[in-house]
């Protein structure tokens, strides 16, 4: 089983710009990991420190003890996959062609045969076979976001990391996706983090909360229940609501107020 550990990592792009700041948080079991926060509070920074992005300023990231500063950027790929929350990609090519990119660190002679199984698989699992000869860059927002899903769950990593994987989805998929990651997490026995802002979603899915709030430090870690308190909502996001529990799924259930504190509120 993989092992995260984040030590004292503080990760700014210049003195006056300090995005992270005394982060330590350590991640050793699998299960499906929401972080939560702000916007701007450095939750994509602190993803891409995991997965060698970008170089921390202080401290230490370790996979399985080693410190990914000093990993080459294929060692950490064959252990951590990344799926960003809008893809760069600006070249031409089919679905499954850039699927296919996910299985760079698997291949060797004679290996593509396993390799297209493995995308095929995994285009059925995300529901777009029929896209698979369609060019990448004439898909919608919403289908690019399913392709580089698909892109980073066929890079069979111990880690995957997703920056917003619900972005530009409907409300059906969005639940479907989340669904689909809490289930691998679970059956492949790894560790998914992904960057959430839907309350109510990290709530429902989450095995684990991670709650980062300004200037950039961790502010709660724990289940949904014991990080989606009506303090920790007020105290970070800076607006209150109410907290109640479904029962139908013994999860807590978050109903906003004002955006506006101090005015009168209706829930």
């Amino acid at each position: 089983m993989t092992e995260v550990v984040i030590t004292n990592v503080d990760f700014g792009y210049s003195e006056d710009h300090i995005v992270l700041h005394d982060i330590n948080l350590e991640i050793n079991e699998p299960g499906l990991y929401c972080i939560i926060g702000p916007n701007g509070v450095g939750k994509s920074t602190m993803v891409k420190c995991v997965s060698k992005i970008v170089t921390p300023l202080k401290g230490q990231v370790l996979l399985d003890g080693e410190d990914v500063a000093q990993m080459q950027h294929k060692e950490v790929a064959k252990k951590v996959g990344f799926v960003p929350a809008f893809s760069q990609d600006a070249f031409s090519m089919s679905v499954i062609d850039t699927i296919m990119i996910g299985r760079y660190n698997h291949q060797k002679w004679g290996s593509r045969q396993k390799d297209l199984e493995m995308v095929y698989k995994t285009m059925k699992l995300m529901h777009i076979e029929n896209l698979a000869t369609r060019s990448y860059n004439a898909l919608s927002a919403g289908q690019h976001q399913k392709v580089s899903i698909a892109r980073g769950l066929v890079q069979e990593p111990e880690i995957l990391i997703l920056d917003e994987p619900t972005a530009n989805l409907d409300v059906k998929y969005q639940v479907y996706v989340m669904e689909m990651l809490r289930a691998i997490a679970i059956e492949r026995g790894m560790i998914i983090m992904t960057i959430c802002h839907d309350l109510n979603i990290t709530s429902k899915y989450a095995h684990k909360v991670i709650m980062l709030a300004r200037p950039g430090k961790i502010h709660a870690v724990g289940t949904p229940e014991e990080v989606l308190t009506e303090e920790n909502i007020r105290e970070v996001y800076g607006i209150n609501c109410r907290v109640f529990m479904d029962d139908t799924i013994n999860k807590p259930y978050i109903i906003l107020g004002s955006a506006i504190m101090g005015m009168a509120e209706d829930y």
